[in-house]
């Protein structure tokens, strides 16, 4: 199999193009840098299933020979980022899922939009299920991110409708494990580097807000099996498992054994108040779900942190 994967030196992407070499496919990785990172995929270039690609996906890419996936992984996908390039997440979003929607369609190959929770919102309806339509504030600061994916599924579903092209979507929660940046903006690498450095742990609000948080090897697998269906509608692949951001950040400082205290902050703006995948769809199609519990991912994540600010693991 010949597989392209756009956002492949990110943190998601650069697990995907390790699991499909893994199975022994050729990789075509594309990525322009804005946050993904060489350091990502370094151990991979010495394969010669391995190709790198530094392109702006936003761009028509062309690609030499048969393909027979398409991922489209390449987005800004935290705040700290959807923030600071906002025109940038719409184009990639808006453009980039046309350009690899026509690259599917001219190899005839599967193709896979990684989509997020954020298409619902601040939700009125828990957990999610992916026949909840959504409440976002398509003018708000997040808008550019929301309305950029939700307007993604859309060209997917018309490109499938319009074109017979092989579609997919999947719907990611929050995922986390190694190869996050520690200044991703997101949630669990700013709690674990402050309670690494000894900085206080920033709470937004009064830390009721919930999030459910997956480990990045369980995600891998379901993204691997909803590709390798001809299963058309969303997916959500998250791990169930809810938990407040207080109750999060207590449970970093415990096993991080840091001494930081919680400072609380203003919630920003369209901040969702909760977040919980309802799986029932991935389980009965994929016979999916999450294998790796919170403390062990956390676990295996705290490791990689503190080796990247040089502290070696704890006990």
């Amino acid at each position: 199999m010949r597989t392209v994967i756009t956002g492949g030196a990110g943190f998601i992407g650069s697990h995907l193009c390790e699991r499909f070499l893994g199975r022994g496919d050729e990789v075509i990785c594309v990525d322009n840098l804005i946050t993904g990172a060489l350091e990502n995929i370094e151990h991979l270039r010495k394969n010669d299933r391995f190709q790198f690609i530094r392109h702006d996906i936003s761009h028509p890419l062309e690609i030499e020979g048969p393909v027979d996936n398409v991922l489209h992984f390449a987005s800004l996908a935290s705040p700290a980022d959807y923030l600071r390039y906002p025109i940038q997440t719409l184009k990639v979003g808006a453009l980039g899922t046309h350009n690899t929607l026509g690259l599917a369609k001219l190899k005839n190959a599967r193709f896979l939009l990684a989509s997020t929770s954020e298409v619902y919102g601040d939700p009125q309806v828990h957990p999610q299920r992916e026949d909840y339509w959504g409440n976002v504030n398509c003018v708000g600061v997040r808008g550019c991110y929301d309305e950029s994916k939700r307007f993604a599924e859309a060209i997917t579903m018309a490109y499938l409708r319009t074109h017979g092209v092989n579609t997919g979507i999947v719907r990611i929660f929050n995922c986390y494990g190694s190869r996050m940046r520690l200044d991703d903006g997101r949630v669990l690498p700013n709690f674990m580097g402050q309670a690494l450095r000894g900085e206080p742990l920033t709470v937004y609000g009064d830390g009721s807000q919930t999030r459910s948080f997956c480990y990045i090897d369980d995600l891998v697998e379901g993204i691997v099996r909803l590709l390798d269906t001809d299963f058309h509608e969303p997916v959500n692949l998250g791990n169930p498992s809810e938990v407040t951001i207080l109750e999060f950040a207590k449970e970093i400082l415990a096993l991080s054994g840091s001494q930081s205290v919680i400072e609380y902050r203003p919630l920003p703006q369209d901040d969702p108040k909760v977040r919980q995948p309802d799986i029932s769809r991935a389980h009965s199609l994929l016979g999916w779900q999450p294998q790796i519990d919170r403390h062990e991912g956390l676990k295996r994540t705290l490791a990689y942190f503190q080796e990247r600010i040089g502290q070696g693991p704890r006990g």
